[in-house]
């Protein structure tokens, strides 16, 4: 007789799982635009959710895809494929601040400590990534390339963190609104 396995997953998993796929799935998407004014804040404001939705790691995970994406799609030129980990570390880095900042900095609004948490975590990875770029460049052998490596890796990085964070409190924003109203009226 055959026997029937049953996979139970539980809400927490779900709970878990589908925010993930969500922004796990807009964050590889995004480089497809091709214009990191969009992509730049859309994959940021994932890393920014995450970490306040999920946890720390996820919010890291959800960092690491994107840059290989826009590699392979050409939003980030193939000279510079050398930037890679040095990105996918400075993704890191912001989570981790802005987590950091979340935790750790109490008895002020939700909105006050959201901006703080973004404007150190974007600073922290745009000073990071500057850094970096510096000493890659030097390693780049055609000079108009490096020349825009070292733009792209400048403050570009530092207004699409921003704004990413501005994209992100928006989304939590609305769906809490979204939530109360759908939980009020079930109550009702």
């Amino acid at each position: 007789m055959a026997q029937i396995k049953t996979l139970i997953i539980n809400k927490p998993i779900i709970n878990f799982l589908t925010p993930f796929i969500v922004l796990l799935g807009v964050s590889v998407f995004a480089p497809f635009f091709h214009f990191q004014p969009i992509s730049g804040p859309l994959v940021n404001a994932c890393l920014f959710i995450g970490a306040t939705l999920l946890d720390v790691q996820a919010g890291i995970m959800l960092g690491l895809l994107p840059s290989l994406i826009a590699l392979s799609v050409g939003t980030l030129p193939a000279p510079l494929a050398p930037m890679i980990p040095f990105i996918m570390v400075s993704n890191a880095l912001l989570v981790l601040t802005f987590s950091w900042v979340q935790n750790n900095i109490k008895h002020i609004s939700f909105g006050f400590k959201f901006a703080i948490g973004v404007l150190t975590a974007s600073v922290l990875k745009y000073l990071f990534l500057f850094s970096s770029s510096y000493i890659v460049i030097h390693l780049i052998a055609q000079k108009p390339i490096a020349q825009k490596a070292a733009q792209m890796m400048s403050w570009p990085q530092l207004i699409t963190a921003v704004c990413g964070g501005a994209l992100a409190y928006g989304v939590l924003k609305l769906c809490a609104k979204k939530l109360l109203f759908s939980t009020q009226k079930n109550v009702h």
